[in-house]
């Protein structure tokens, strides 16, 4: 038996309150319910129930199972230590008894193409899902706890009327949530690969990713002990390769059969056994609200999160800790729900889009099949973005360091300070200052202030400092206050800026982004209401189709052919005084709905002329301008483009499309993709994120065979070196990190200890190459300790 120790604890202080809505019954004025129902029995409901009534011993706590106390899907559990702390301040009995079941191991094997790499200093914790049940049921009984297995748990609507508080934790075919999915609205989101869980009869000495690259396709395997005898093993593919295997035809047992032949060598010729296993897709499951009155949504019921990063179980521990905690500490029900969900919510959200990154990478693995082991191996093992350069070094300094001979990096060279080539113009490191518009000029016209700007970002480290979207013409300006190059006077005014930054900042590249507003201009200044309509003083719109950006917006004019011609020329002279004024690389802004990206959508085209349809059509004209800037370019200077890779809107440009996007631009010529996202439409819906719009470029990079350039949200330089070495992006454009702090290239070179020809301080900074001093923290130590009485004489 497992035996109470001490009494309850407290778990902590936790965020702020925030009202619930509408309810199935008045909540109740206490957090402190004594009549708990849960329904589910897995391990978050069971949780849930021994905190419960181990913090407040007079509950009356009844869990509702419908199967039977030793029924279970899959094998072994794998807990964080974060996970594992929180279980051991808030119940050291349960931590003690899982403790001494788990199976701990270091290190990843990552098997591909017959060769094994390994990472090590990772680690893990895991055990057997039945044991980690068995636990529970033990500690819920200990406590009190009413468990009825092989019951099927009243409705929701009757147990709130007689309870008060229902905890849902009935898995990820929740029927609490669809009695109320006008309430919670769940948002379920199928994937693209088959996966069956499965065990094998012997432990893996690693977590073990293999691949196997068979005649219908690739499949892999995802492995890893939960017992001293014993591994889960995973076996996942695309939907097309599980068909055209055949797997669709066989049974059960057929299907083990096939999939431990196809493994052989991982399984070292053994078997695979199943417990209740069966073919499945995986979905992931997003609520809008998680309470509703006294019901509650915990776990799979709340949220899923993709097998490949663990955390099912971490995630469900986790709610159940947090939802303990939160009744404990809020004076009524509502608020202690609410306050549950608040915590919760940004933990969970952070996690799936972690799963989402993972999943589809491997959705997507045969896209990095060609890469050099070992970088296929840390794209694996980064994959989630939760990995990252820096703390895999950290783990193990010897994986990650042949990781980069590989590369090329030099002896003590990050990756972000290695070489990029683009043309004629070879970069010193992959950091871009992103193009950010300022809206400070006048007339069109830069001043000191792009000067200050520019030159200040140019002299702090970056390889390439990019302009603002530079207008080219007066007609294609988004605000009063953008800049332009479609006169003489212009070119004159941009020559004082480049001639700063090629003197005063010797091996700095500065590049110009040229564009036109299209339907996005005629705007106040962005402090002054962003995309809002100026009071006076407007200027016609032109646009591929009449079309408002937003219901208040200007309503443009769509061009005509003659206005096609017109257009062209002015982007064609803007780069002849752009050449003039001695930029080292241009790039055409076909992003964000402007002018171009307009084209190319087909939210914003409707044009049922040659440039509008299909997407061949409407690319024409983008490619036209591309066609007659490179014309005028200098043959030896690059010419990049920044595209939208989804509009992040039903019905808009899809990421294959982007792809043919990016193929089609490559082909005429253009030596990198700036890969964004979005801005097209206003009713977008992006889905942000820590890099989040770096798999569109990943993705263009592999499947179009062309450079790329990530922006969206990256900013450490811990995110710079991950992206560059897996593989994912040749260079970095970061906007706000540049805001921030103009010398952020340098300031990285320094705290990563690194002083080479990537990172060159100029002459005048040179002193400030290192950290200031700052004053004393500490106190003085003490001179004397004596342990015992002193002895004299």
């Amino acid at each position: 038996m497992l035996s109470s120790q001490g009494s309850p604890v407290a778990l902590g202080a936790r965020g702020t309150a925030r009202a619930t809505t509408t309810n199935p019954q008045p909540p109740a004025k206490t957090s402190h319910p004594l009549r708990v129902a849960i329904i589910g029995g897995g391990p978050g409901g069971l949780y849930t129930a021994a905190l419960l009534k181990r913090l407040a011993p007079d509950r009356e706590i009844t869990v509702y199972e419908r199967g039977a106390p030793d029924d279970t899907f899959g094998f072994g559990v794998v807990l964080s230590d974060e996970t594992l702390g929180g279980i051991e301040h808030a119940d050291p009995v349960v931590y003690e008894a899982l403790r001494t079941h788990f199976v701990r191991w270091d290190d990843i094997d990552i098997v591909h193409r017959g060769t094994r790499h390994t990472s090590g200093g990772h680690r893990f914790a895991a055990l057997g899902r039945r044991r980690l049940l068995e636990i529970l049921h033990e500690r819920c009984h200990d406590l009190g706890v009413d468990l009825r297995f092989r019951t099927e748990a009243p409705p929701p609507d009757r147990l709130a009327r007689t309870h008060d508080l229902v905890v849902a934790a009935d898995g990820v075919h929740s029927a609490t949530r669809e009695a109320y999915r006008d309430v919670f609205r769940p948002h379920l989101t199928p994937h693209r690969c088959r996966y069956i869980w499965l065990a094998a009869d012997f432990a893996f000495d690693a977590f073990r990713f293999e691949v196997a690259e068979t005649e219908h396709g690739v499949m892999q395997l995802h492995g890893y002990p939960f017992a001293p005898d014993a591994s889960t093993v995973i076996v996942e593919m695309r939907e097309e390769v599980w068909r055209a295997a055949g797997f669709d035809a066989l049974d059960e047992a057929e299907s083990i059969a096939r999939c431990a032949k196809i493994f052989a060598d991982a399984l070292g010729g053994r078997p695979l056994r199943s417990n209740k296993s069966a073919w499945t897709t995986f979905r992931t499951v997003v609520n809008e609200r998680w309470s509703h009155g006294n019901v509650v949504l915990l776990g799979d019921a709340a949220h899923t999160a993709h097998f490949s990063i663990g955390s099912g179980t971490k995630l469900a521990v986790e709610d159940a800790l947090a939802l303990a905690a939160c009744l404990e500490e809020r004076p009524t029900l509502r608020e202690a729900l609410s306050a549950y969900e608040e915590e919760r919510r940004p933990v969970v959200a952070s996690t799936q889009r972690a799963a989402k990154a993972s999943l589809e990478w491997f959705e997507d693995l045969d896209r990095y099949l060609g890469q050099p082991p070992r970088q296929f191996a840390f794209n694996l093992l980064t994959r989630s973005r939760r990995v990252t350069h820096e703390n895999l070094r950290l783990r193990d300094a010897g994986f990650t360091g042949a990781v980069e001979r590989e590369f090329g990096c030099p002896p003590g060279t990050p990756p972000m300070f290695t070489p990029f080539r683009l043309r004629g113009l070879t970069l010193r490191n992959r950091v871009v200052v992103s193009p950010m518009d300022m809206y400070s000029a006048t007339d069109g016209v830069p001043g000191d202030f792009h000067l200050v700007h520019l030159g200040a970002r140019a002299l702090g480290g970056a390889a390439l400092v990019m302009t603002e979207m530079v207008c080219v013409s007066a007609e294609g300006r988004i605000t009063p206050g953008c800049a332009g190059l479609y006169t003489g006077r212009h070119a004159e005014a941009w020559r004082r800026i480049t001639d700063f930054v090629h003197d005063g900042a010797p091996g700095t590249a500065i590049g110009v982004q040229l564009g036109h507003s299209g339907r996005k201009g005629s705007t106040r200044l962005m402090w002054e209401g962003m995309d809002e309509p100026l009071p006076d003083g407007n200027w016609p719109l032109v646009a591929p189709s009449p079309l408002r950006y937003r219901p208040d917006s200007q309503l443009p004019r769509e061009l005509s052919r003659a206005q096609l011609t017109d257009v062209r020329q002015q982007f064609r002279a803007a780069a002849e005084r752009a050449a003039h004024a001695c930029f080292d690389l241009l790039e055409l802004h076909c992003a964000h709905g402007y002018l171009l990206s307009g084209f190319l959508s087909p939210l914003t085209n409707h044009r049922t002329d040659a440039y509008g349809g299909s997407l061949e059509k409407r690319l024409r004209f983008p490619l036209e301008v591309f066609d007659a800037v490179r014309e005028v370019w200098p043959g030896e200077r690059p010419m990049t483009v920044r595209i939208s890779a989804t509009d992040w809107a039903e019905g808009g440009t899809s990421a294959e499309e982007a792809v043919e996007i990016a193929r089609a631009f490559a082909a005429h010529g253009a030596d990198a993709i700036d890969v964004s996202t979005g801005q097209v439409v206003a009713g977008e819906r992006p889905e942000f994120g820590r890099s989040y719009q770096t798999p569109y470029a990943d993705r263009i990079r592999h499947e179009a065979g062309v450079p790329v350039i990530a922006v969206g949200a990256i900013s450490s330089w811990d995110d710079v070196n991950s992206l560059i070495l897996a593989g994912r992006a040749d260079l970095c454009a970061l906007a706000r990190p540049h805001l921030y702090d103009p010398h952020w290239t340098l300031h990285a070179a320094a705290e990563q200890g690194y002083d080479g020809p990537g990172a060159r301080w100029p002459a005048p900074y040179r002193a400030g190459s290192r950290p200031p001093r700052t004053g004393r923290t500490d106190a003085p130590k003490p001179r004397l300790t004596l342990h015992g009485p002193r002895q004299d004489g």
